[in-house]
């Protein structure tokens, strides 16, 4: 028997009355669809076209109740994607070695990035646990107050860049490792680049923008959609060093780079040929847009020093870049957010060899977030208080922990009722200890790992420690072109589903949410930023959005669109769709903050990896279908306040 929503998708879709033979596409995009002549084309155009019509045409959800069943939607989903089977080898992977994610039926949706450590690794290193003894059946998860050890600390470096390159310093066996697994998965090579390790992204932008000479090569051109705190971090000390700041602007609405603006700006014809630092990334990681190449390739032949930010790419990916034929001076890569209750991350800053004479010495570009790697030692014990509130500063600092940051279970000192992380800084033979202010970056968290460091020192497990990083194994088993097809099939359902959802009884069909960035693509990245819009066309404060998809255990990240330029054919939106952000930024001499205005756009965005599932996605796409509901909102905070006898503000 056919489900109820199949037939009336059935009946829509012979009714007639849309000559559009692909309406679940975009307007703008359908019109541009043309039959391909090659066969790569004909391949992208036809994954399209079966996306677009993965809900059968014209046919729009406007009531939450009304969804197909998650069997019914992933059955039809391998219908239209039918190479996804394919993929199954990585939902095998997640469920035996992350089955944490399905035992807490959470959902991650919040971060892009590499992996270095699976749950199960976790659980492996422990000779008294299941898993150590069967690999076949994971152990439930535990929740005690012993905590195995992370897989390594991070230790302060207090050393200037300069120096680093030059002498690099002792370079324990465990690092060693550690690096040479990076490098080889990243596809880079030690014999043309140096790889500098960093508490965290903010510190390797930072630390990059203190040694570059912008006194002779003056300008700093990023090109970013939204707004980045690193990339912020970066601009804001490179101010300070008298850089003239550019931009590249993404045009409304698709938010495509504008071309012509941006090949003027690097093209730029100044009596300096040494033009500066161009930062690039090869993708957005809050829309998904994908960026050409040749934006690298231009900006070398005009004389700028390239910065390629790798750290929105997912796992494999750097496989398609053929890194040698651009040679970027300077690259930056994440390694921060990783499944499991252990998670460490760092950041990675490569620097050319022959580009590192490039950098200078500065005074401030000291203790600026170079670390060490630390092999781990003995099990820690932290108070459970303790360990809440770690997880919840942790997951404020988001992906730019501060430097200083300890990756894994920490030890942690509290004092009235008040969690006070601490950090080792390392300075030859002694041990320093240091307050993090966290409003700056080149600060360091005060520690308590002085204890920690004699454990760690003396202790016979961390001599020659075995170094392991089964997310990247994993992503080496599974493959790029396996990976690429999962997540693109994915992305692009999550995209269609999202704007199947109709408020009822709107006039002009007032869609439930906004899509910003490529819509259906073949070639778009693993990310979606949107809206969430009521029935009276007004949109949802994306926070809000947040705090509920987390109320049910789906993890979405926020963040603001930026640098939009709007066509004389779209000024007439510009005032209802941007919206004004006020932060403080440093004053000038007197020392006196003032406030900083930047227009754009607060969205919610959601981010694909290898090991989410169409699970994830699917429940995703049922949460946001609740706003379809006018009394929801209204409905989630009376339940809250029955079941806590009090109100709970949303």
């Amino acid at each position: 028997m056919q489900p109820p929503w199949t037939r009336e998708a059935s009946r829509a879709r012979y009714s007639g009355c849309c000559p559009n033979p692909f309406p679940s596409l975009p307007a703008s995009h359908s019109a541009t669809l043309q039959i391909p002549s090659s066969t790569a084309a004909a391949s992208q155009y036809e994954f399209e076209v079966s996306t677009a019509s993965s809900f059968y045409p014209n046919f729009q959800f406007t009531n939450h109740e009304s969804l197909p069943s998650f069997e019914e939607s992933f059955s039809y989903f391998n219908k239209v994607y039918p190479q996804y089977s394919q993929t199954d080898q990585a939902d095998k992977i997640r469920a035996q070695e992350y089955y944490n994610l399905s035992l807490s039926k959470h959902v991650c949706l919040d971060y892009i990035g590499h992996g270095l450590f699976s749950y199960y690794q976790l659980e492996s290193r422990n000779p008294g646990s299941s898993v150590a003894s069967s690999s076949s059946s994971p152990p439930p998860l535990v929740h005690s107050l012993t905590l195995e050890p992370p897989f390594f600390y991070i230790s302060y470096k207090s050393v200037n860049l300069n120096s680093q390159l030059l002498y690099g310093g002792e370079e324990t066996e465990f690092q060693s490792d550690i690096r040479k697994r990076i490098m080889a998965f990243m596809n880079i090579s030690e014999a043309d680049y140096t790889m500098v390790i960093t508490a965290n992204q903010s510190s390797a932008f930072k630390l990059l923008a203190e040694s570059y000479p912008f006194q002779s090569s003056q300008n700093l051109l990023t090109v970013y959609d939204y707004q980045s705190e690193a990339v912020e971090v970066m601009i804001e000390s490179s101010k300070k060093r008298g850089a003239n700041i550019m931009s590249a602007n993404f045009s409304w609405p698709n938010l495509h780079i504008k071309s012509e603006n941006l090949r003027k700006k690097i093209v730029n014809k100044s009596k300096h040929k040494k033009k500066g630092l161009f930062v690039f990334p090869l993708q957005s990681r809050v829309t998904g847009s994908r960026y050409s190449y040749l934006w690298m390739s231009l900006a070398q032949e005009n004389g700028w020093h390239v910065l390629l930010d790798a750290s929105a790419l997912g796992a494999k990916n750097m496989e398609t870049l053929g890194l040698s034929l651009f040679n970027p001076d300077f690259l930056i890569c994440s390694f921060f957010k990783v499944f499991g209750e252990n998670p460490s991350g760092f950041c990675c800053l490569f620097i050319r060899k022959s580009s590192a004479s490039v950098l200078k010495d500065s005074a401030t570009a000291t203790c600026l977030g170079i670390v060490n790697l630390v092999p781990p030692s003995g099990p820690t014990r932290i108070p459970k208080k303790s360990a809440i509130s770690s997880i919840e500063t942790q997951k404020k600092v988001d992906e730019f922990p501060v430097p200083g940051s300890f990756s894994g279970p920490i030890s942690i000192q509290q004092s009235n009722d008040e969690t006070t992380p601490k950090l080792l800084k390392t300075e030859g033979t002694k041990a320093k200890a240091k307050t993090l202010s966290f409003s700056e970056i080149e600060e360091v968290i005060d520690t308590s790992f002085e204890s920690a460091s004699s454990k760690i020192t003396n202790s016979p497990q961390s001599e020659n420690p075995k170094v392991e990083c089964r997310s990247l194994d994993h992503a080496d088993s599974l493959g790029l072109i396996l990976i690429s097809s999962r997540t693109r099939s994915q992305i692009n359902w999550l995209v269609n589903a999202l704007m199947s959802l109709e408020h009822p009884h709107s006039k002009n069909g007032l869609p439930a949410v906004r899509i910003y960035g490529p819509k259906i693509r073949f070639d778009r990245g693993p990310s979606v930023a949107f809206n969430v819009f009521d029935w009276k066309g007004e949109k949802i404060d994306p926070a809000l959005v947040q705090k509920l998809a987390d109320r049910n255990s789906i993890s979405l990240s926020i963040r603001f669109l930026q640098h939009i330029w709007f066509s004389d054919k779209h000024k007439g939106e510009k005032e209802k769709v941007l919206e004004t952000r006020t932060c403080e930024a440093e004053g000038t001499a007197s020392s006196k903050k003032r406030d900083k205005f930047h227009s754009g756009i607060s969205v919610v965005t959601a981010a694909l990896g290898f090991l989410t599932n169409f699970e994830d996605i699917y429940r995703l796409w049922a949460f946001v279908s609740r706003f379809l509901d006018a009394d929801f909102l209204e409905k989630e905070k009376w339940r809250y306040k029955a079941l806590n006898q009090k109100t709970i503000e949303i």
